[in-house]
C-alpha cells in the first residue's frame, strides 16, 4: 500500500509503500480517509518521547478518520505500531474507535482529537473551569488555541482573553467568540495588558506556549487562579518567583491527553464532534497529499496555525 514511512528516529518520513495489514484476533482494519498531523508526531518520531516510542521503519501518524468495512466512518488515536495514519490502511485494536457525526467534516473530526481533547479537558478536567469565570488562552492563533477559544465559551467562560504573536490570528479569535486579544512579543507590560484584557484578571489559562509569556500569565492570576500547562511551543522553561504563586495562592497544573482515561476521552471527544457538526466549532484545515508528507512535517515544526491533514 502507498504510504508515508519513517526510516529512522529524527529522520524526516518518506513517501514510498508498506506491507499491508493483516488483522489478527481482536484486531480491525481500517480504509484511511485522513490522517492528522501533531507535534506529538515529531515527539514521538524523534525516539525520546517517554509516552509513547516505536521502532522504525514504521508508519507515522497518532490520529485518523477510518472507514469500516461496513461503510461508518470513524475516528481513532491509537493506531497498532509500526500502522499509523499516514497511509491507505490502518490497524487498530477492535473497537477501540468512535463513530463520527453523519455529515461532520473529516479534517473537522481530526481537529476536535488531539487538539481539540487538550482544549476542552485541559479547561474542563484539569483547569475545574465554571460559568462566568475568565479564561485566557495563550496561543490562540494554533490550533488548540482556536479550539480553546471556543471550548471556553461553550463551557460558559463570562470573559475570554485571546493572545498570539499572529494579527490575523488574534483576528480570528475576535471572530471565533474571544472578548478581547492581546499581542504576544511588543513591547511594554505584558502581565499589565493581559490584567486590562480580562477586566481585572484570569480565572483559568490555557497554556501551550510556557517560556516567557506563562510567566507573564501567571502573574494576571486572580486569586486561586488555575493555569493548566498543556505544551512548551515558547519554551521548555520558565523561571518563577515564589511570590507568584503563594501571594494569589494560584495552581500551576498540567495536562496530557495521555493521563485521561479512554471513557473520558471518548466523552470528551463525542462533545467535541457533535459540537463542530452543530457548527459550534471552527477551524483552518489544509488538506495534503500523502506524497508530499514530507514537506507537511516541515511545516508543523514551524508551527503552521492550521491543522495539516494527510490525505491518502
Amino acid at each position: 500500500m502507498r504510504a508515508a514511512v519513517l526510516p529512522a528516529h529524527g529522520a524526516v518520513p518518506e513517501f514510498g509503500t508498506f506491507d499491508d495489514p493483516t488483522p489478527a484476533d481482536g484486531q480491525e482494519a481500517l480504509t484511511v480517509l485522513a490522517g492528522g498531523l501533531n507535534p506529538v508526531d515529531i515527539r514521538i518520531a524523534s525516539g525520546t518521547y517517554p509516552a509513547e516510542r516505536h521502532e522504525p521503519p514504521y508508519v507515522p501518524g497518532k490520529e485518523g478518520i477510518g472507514r469500516r468495512d461496513d461503510g461508518t466512518r470513524v475516528y481513532f488515536d491509537r493506531p497498532i505500531a509500526p500502522y499509523g495514519s499516514f497511509a491507505e490502511r490502518t490497524l487498530i485494536a477492535a473497537d477501540d474507535c468512535i463513530p463520527i457525526p453523519d455529515g461532520l467534516d473529516e479534517g473537522l473530526a481530526l481537529s476536535v482529537g488531539i487538539a481539540g481533547l487538550a482544549a476542552w479537558l485541559g479547561l474542563e478536567w484539569r483547569g475545574q473551569l465554571k460559568s462566568g469565570e475568565t479564561v485566557l488562552v495563550l496561543g490562540a492563533s494554533g490550533v488548540v488555541g482556536q479550539i480553546g477559544v471556543q471550548a471556553a465559551c461553550l463551557q460558559g467562560a463570562g470573559r475570554v482573553v485571546a493572545a498570539a504573536r499572529s494579527a490575523e490570528g488574534l483576528e480570528r479569535a475576535r471572530a471565533l467568540g474571544a472578548d478581547a486579544t492581546v499581542r504576544l512579543g511588543e513591547d511594554g507590560d505584558l502581565t499589565a495588558a493581559l490584567v486590562e484584557a480580562a477586566d481585572g484578571g484570569v480565572d483559568v489559562t490555557l497554556d501551550p506556549l510556557w517560556g516567557e509569556p506563562a510567566v507573564a500569565a501567571i502573574g494576571a492570576l486572580n486569586p486561586f487562579g488555575r493555569h493548566v500547562q498543556i505544551g512548551q511551543s515558547a519554551g521548555a522553561a520558565a523561571s518563577l518567583a515564589s511570590a507568584a504563586i503563594r501571594g494569589k495562592p494560584a495552581s500551576i497544573v498540567g495536562h496530557t491527553n495521555f493521563a485521561a482515561d479512554r471513557p473520558r476521552l471518548r466523552a470528551a471527544y463525542l462533545r467535541l464532534a457533535d459540537h463542530a457538526a452543530d457548527g459550534e466549532i471552527r477551524v483552518d484545515v489544509e488538506r495534503i497529499p500523502l506524497d508530499v508528507v514530507a514537506d507537511a512535517w516541515r511545516r508543523q515544526g514551524e508551527s503552521p496555525n492550521r491543522k495539516l491533514v494527510i490525505v491518502p
